[in-house]
């Protein structure tokens, strides 16, 4: 999908180059598999995050301290879900702390934001052929060994469930990280290819994709419908995700659902 969308870059911009292990090789086995493509020094960034940190200021602070690899840190509240980086005062990383859970005094922090500047030579710490982590396995070797952190401030969220990939898609419209989209009145944005009837409410918080057609008392809100989704009359979509060409059927409801690519749901 990645491929079909991007294609090789825009043109003026980067020109794109993919890569697939054959089988599942780790965040850090994937990054092995590509050696033979990375230059000396190279950025290695999570796909499934949005973000408007300053890669440009990562690259500077690994280069000024002549590290062997430097992670962009990121501040948050709860850091159950991710684990803490501690650094020390020159921001050489000291250790990892893994998902604190609440009462261990250890709740906020700095994570590890998925942003990397690595050295080539940092491959050499990488088996060939297996699946590797990177944050588990090649990192926590590197405390004391050139090991960096740098916290980045600005926008950060990682985007890897359904109630994140709505807030993520409310923040766009809504200006909170800076992307290439405008933001919108009441973080609504239906394609141009889509219909709304008339009748129909759409919004606050919602994305009607391209090919949409929503019927006339249908409602949708804090939802996001990708393209070629069918709504019937007076179905109510609330706090959802419709995979392409999904169809809810005169009458329905759904809160909180995820519906997979072309399910029907049926009417109450």
């Amino acid at each position: 999908e990645l491929r079909e969308r991007l294609g090789e870059g825009a043109t003026g911009g980067p020109r794109l180059r993919y890569l697939a292990e054959p089988e599942p090789r780790g965040t850090a086995g994937a990054i092995k598999f590509a050696e033979e493509h990375l230059g000396e020094r190279f950025l290695a960034l999570n796909g499934d995050v949005l973000a408007d940190l300053d890669l440009g200021a990562l690259v500077r602070a690994h280069e000024e301290r002549g590290a062997r690899a430097t992670l962009g840190l990121h501040p948050v509240d709860d850091a159950s879900a991710y684990g803490l980086v501690r650094t020390g005062e020159g921001g050489e990383i000291t250790e990892f702390l893994e998902k604190p859970q609440p009462g261990d005094g250890e709740g906020s922090g700095d994570i590890n934001a998925g942003a990397y500047v690595l050295e080539r030579a940092l491959l050499e710490e990488i088996p060939a052929d297996r699946a590797v982590s990177i944050e588990r396995e090649v990192f926590p070797r590197l405390v004391g060994r050139g090991l960096f952190g740098l916290p980045l401030p600005g926008y950060w969220l990682d985007i890897g469930t359904p109630a994140r990939y709505l807030q993520a898609s409310w923040d766009v419209l809504e200006g909170r990280v800076r992307t290439a989209v405008e933001p919108r009145p009441d973080a609504v944005l239906v394609a141009p290819g889509a219909a709304v009837a008339d009748g129909a409410r759409v919004g606050p918080r919602a994305v009607v994709g391209d090919r949409c057609r929503v019927a006339s008392g249908a409602r949708i809100e804090d939802s996001v419908l990708l393209a070629g989704c069918r709504i019937g009359e007076g179905a109510r979509v609330s706090s959802s995700i419709l995979a392409p060409g999904a169809k809810v059927a005169p009458g329905a409801s759904l809160e909180g659902a995820v519906v997979g690519e072309g399910e029907k749901v049926s009417g109450s």
